[in-house]
């Protein structure tokens, strides 16, 4: 198998971050509590739905996606999605062929070559093109609807991404639940009930330092 590289990050670049995280979301029926335990459960992230610049098209692959925020702005992120998620290295994700996702902005030359090259594999699920429409990005003005999402630095994987519970570089829980999190998954495995998550639990609300002090260099 071909090692897949990606480029170092200093540990002193605080606009950079080794990591990607997967916010939990609430849904109708569940809370982001609920979602996260079905996911650490499952060892297995779900890709329900379709992005980029073919998500209207049956033959784009649904996607996983994921952010790569610096950790010390994990805050503005957990406003947004929730207390809860799930931390990998990108070498993680890039070792299973997902990856950050290019932004073509609407009407510049390389946004409408693109569209073309969509519209025409219509119909196609062999183009090439698919594979590379999951990881595009049109922001613009959409009628009356604005669509700019860079700020979330945005990564994606297509299909499921499923992964052992030795995987993940740390996971994301309120802090005053760390405690009650260790004794579940302590009993879980225990009880041969499901897999047990030894990482680190980080608060997305705690300061840099703080979350350095738990992580591995």
């Amino acid at each position: 198998m071909v090692q897949k590289l990606i480029g170092p990050t200093h540990p002193n670049w605080e606009d950079m971050s080794p990591f990607v995280v997967h916010f939990t979301k609430k849904s109708a029926a569940s809370s982001e509590y609920d979602n996260s335990i079905s996911i650490l459960a499952s060892r297995r992230l779900e890709a329900r739905n379709r992005f980029g610049i073919g998500k209207n098209h049956t033959e784009s692959s649904p996607c996983v996606c994921f952010s790569e925020v610096p950790l010390h702005q994990l805050k503005r992120l957990a406003d947004k999605r929730g207390s809860y998620g799930i931390v990998f290295r990108k070498e993680f994700i890039v070792a299973r062929n997902g990856g950050p996702i290019l932004y073509a902005y609407q009407d510049t030359p390389h946004a409408l070559a693109l569209r073309s090259l969509i519209d025409g594999a219509a119909g196609n699920p062999d183009d090439p093109i698919w594979r590379v429409a999951p990881f595009v990005d049109l922001p613009g003005q959409y009628g009356s609807s604005s669509y700019f999402f860079e700020w979330e630095r945005e990564w994606r994987h297509t299909g499921d991404l499923h992964f052992k519970e030795t995987d993940p570089a740390f996971l994301i829980i309120p802090e005053d639940l760390h405690e009650a999190a260790k004794d579940f998954f302590d009993d879980a495995e225990r009880e041969q009930l499901g897999p047990n998550y030894k990482c680190p639990f980080i608060d997305p609300y705690w300061s840099l330092d703080k979350i350095k002090s738990l992580l591995k260099p």
